[in-house]
């Protein structure tokens, strides 16, 4: 019982040791740019395993030197409420857990409607899970680029409300803004609003247009995919909307 008593106390104490560590980390944000992200290096070792030879771009530039345009197309695409929340858009999150619960219960109906036909040698039926779509707000996002991995687990995903409420109570808006805007991922090695300008327009992230600024901000959520797709009819379409939205948006 005593083992399992000094288990349990020293496991606490590392929780603690580490969320001491966390809050340090985050409130040193405050002034100091963070020199790299757990999203950034886990990038550079992927690529350093692939052996690509790919130039890595990323320059941090202060929240002045972007341009407004860009940051209100970002929010208007991620998260429009992002100047009001507390870090979490429960609204958003509501939606988004509904919408996971009814992708997943049309799943089983039409696995249930198909599973004589599609059963595999094995006698097994082929389940097919529906796509997951997230409520995550921009300070969740960088939350878990700062910090964690990409795994999804609830202990995870506890650990990334832990750290929004922190980046929230310990940062400014802007101070998150301007951090989620210097190394989110918008391309394969291509970090930061300033990367980004330079690689798909060469010019300065102050100087992006309303449509060159709505494009990579509908590019965020996949932008890999996009980098390989510049032509796609979406990614137009899509940024001629958010383009549409940008007075909307509210800066922080």
């Amino acid at each position: 019982m005593k083992a399992l008593l000094r288990w349990l106390g020293l496991t606490l104490l590392a929780v603690l040791a580490l969320q001491l560590f966390f809050v340090c980390r985050i409130a040193a944000m405050a002034v100091l740019e963070p020199q790299s992200t757990a999203f950034q290096r886990s990038e550079a070792w992927r690529l350093q395993i692939k052996k690509a030879r790919l130039p890595w771009r990323e320059q941090w530039v202060p929240y002045e030197q972007i341009s407004d345009l860009l940051k209100q197309a970002v929010i208007a695409s991620e998260d429009d409420g992002f100047s009001n929340h507390d870090g979490v858009d429960w609204d958003a999150l509501e939606k988004a857990w509904q919408k996971n619960a009814r992708a997943q219960a049309q799943a089983e109906r039409a696995q249930g409607n198909r599973a004589p036909a599609a059963a595999s040698t094995s006698g097994k039926a082929i389940v097919r899970t529906p796509k997951v779509v997230g409520g995550s707000t921009i300070t969740q996002q960088l939350a878990k680029n700062l910090f964690l991995s990409g795994e999804r687990t609830l202990l995870r995903k506890g650990q990334e409300f832990v750290l929004t409420l922190l980046l929230e109570t310990l940062l400014s808006k802007q101070r998150i803004l301007e951090i989620y805007l210097n190394s989110v991922e918008w391309g394969e090695g291509v970090f930061g609003a300033e990367a980004a300008a330079q690689h798909y327009f060469r010019k300065p992230a102050s100087r992006l247009s309303a449509y060159e600024s709505a494009r990579l901000a509908v590019m965020l959520p996949r932008p890999k995919y996009f980098e390989k797709l510049p032509n796609s009819s979406y990614l137009s379409e899509r940024a001629g909307v958010i383009a549409g939205r940008l007075g909307g948006a509210e800066l922080p």
